[in-house]
């Protein structure tokens, strides 16, 4: 049994369910945002091989509306907490006009992402920022409540009979994100971490 809201386990499930067959796990992305909720369970989509892209390389998938989101990576470790961070690189696609249900069947916004490398610790206020063609565009501190969104992410999961594993990477949630569109060439930076690059075509 499970108090997570049967609503988003149904949509859960559905979004689970268009996985593409040939893809590798590679973990989770954790909807940090105030409406990106249901009954209170922030949402969950899922991160494999069939988006992820190396540092610098393209982005060509299109949408209608695009925006980049730097977050901080956590690469779950054997005890099922954060062992490892990085910074990641997400592109998404808010162009979707449906309930909230209908996001989390979309796999939450999510398009693509790209990971820079990985540290073993976090340094206390540490900022990720975005710059897009060279320009700064926004900067934030990080979220202090990883703990809190890794169990997040692993309740809902446990609720469609899923769950965290060794070697998950897990995408906390944006700490800043910008609009970005055809030509531009999109850098994420956490200060003392690292940074990662793409192209959007």
């Amino acid at each position: 049994m499970t108090d997570v809201d049967p609503r988003l386990v149904a949509a859960m499930r559905e979004q689970l369910s268009r996985r593409p067959d040939s893809a590798e796990r590679v973990g989770w992305k954790y909807g940090s945002g105030l409406d990106e909720q249901i009954g209170g369970d922030h949402v969950v989509g899922h991160l494999t091989s069939a988006t992820v892209l190396a540092d610098g390389d393209t982005y060509r998938g299109g949408g209608a509306k695009l925006q980049a989101d730097v977050e901080v990576a956590v690469e779950v470790g054997d005890d099922l907490t954060s062992s490892r961070y990085g910074v990641a690189l997400e592109i998404c696609d808010v162009a979707l006009d449906g309930t909230i249900e209908d996001v989390v069947i979309d796999n939450d916004f999510h398009r693509a992402v790209a990971f820079g490398r990985f540290a073993d610790a976090l340094p206390d206020g540490c900022e990720g920022s975005l710059a897009v063609n060279g320009e700064r565009r926004a900067g934030g501190l990080a979220s202090e409540d990883l703990v809190e969104r890794l169990g997040g992410v692993d309740r809902v999961l446990r609720a469609v009979g899923e769950q965290l594993r060794p070697g998950d990477r897990v995408i906390t949630g944006l700490i800043v994100n910008t609009r970005v569109a055809s030509g531009d060439e999109v850098e994420a930076t956490l200060d003392s971490v690292g940074s990662v690059a793409l192209r959007i075509a």
